[in-house]
């Protein structure tokens, strides 16, 4: 991917699809997430894709001119998932019982998957973050979405003053953050959700230490 940033080529605009070749699109990408979720960026081809979401060639290139294009629209459609299935538990996260609904919400998923997969954007960023410029920007803006959704429910904790005002709101959140990745991969790595239990009650004991 090197030199091939997700940004390269021009996407067409799902806006601009009629319902049939949105449908069409939605297809492609979604059989690319699900096959470099699998198997990783670097070994899914555009033909995997197109054979795997059952559209012919002409079709994958009038949507998708490279596979840069086709990267860049996987990680987009990653994050919106992501974040869109943790929302329930983000909107929440403003109490310890929130930060705590969360955090049982992320090893559950985990356990349930038998710790197999790990996370979507952690996976595409551990891959692609060195080698592709455009790929890791964009996962990057993912990242902090995330952050930031977490830094609110703790800067609404701080100002109802049920968070200390000495405490570093966005260091815990970048911390939890880093707790939640961190041990999605030794998880994932280990077969085991013992290492994310721990990095998360970790800092969320910290958090626990600076309420008011």
């Amino acid at each position: 991917m090197a030199g091939n940033g997700a940004g390269s080529a021009k996407v067409q605009d799902a806006g601009e699809l009629t319902p049939k070749g949105r449908a069409t699109r939605d297809r492609i990408v979604a059989a690319a997430a699900d096959l470099m979720f699998e198997q990783g960026a670097e070994g899914t081809s555009l033909q995997d894709v197109q054979q795997a979401a059952r559209v012919s060639g002409s079709q994958m290139y009038h949507y998708f001119g490279d596979k840069a294009s086709l990267v860049h629209a996987v990680i987009t459609r990653q994050g919106e998932t992501l974040l869109g299935r943790q929302q329930p538990w983000l909107s929440r996260i403003d109490s310890l019982q929130g930060i705590r609904a969360w955090r049982d919400y992320v090893v559950n998923t985990m356990r349930r998957r038998e710790c197999r997969g790990g996370c979507q954007i952690g996976s595409l960023a551990s891959e692609l973050s060195d080698l592709d410029p455009a790929a890791r920007s964009d996962l990057s803006a993912i990242f902090q979405r995330w952050i930031s959704a977490i830094r609110d429910g703790l800067q609404a904790m701080q100002d109802r003053g049920d968070l200390r005002a000495d405490a570093d709101v966005p260091r815990l959140a970048l911390a939890l953050m880093a707790a939640a990745e961190g041990g999605l991969l030794l998880a994932k790595t280990l077969r085991d959700v013992a290492p994310l239990e721990a990095a998360l009650d970790t800092v969320i004991d910290r958090i626990a230490s600076l309420t008011a």
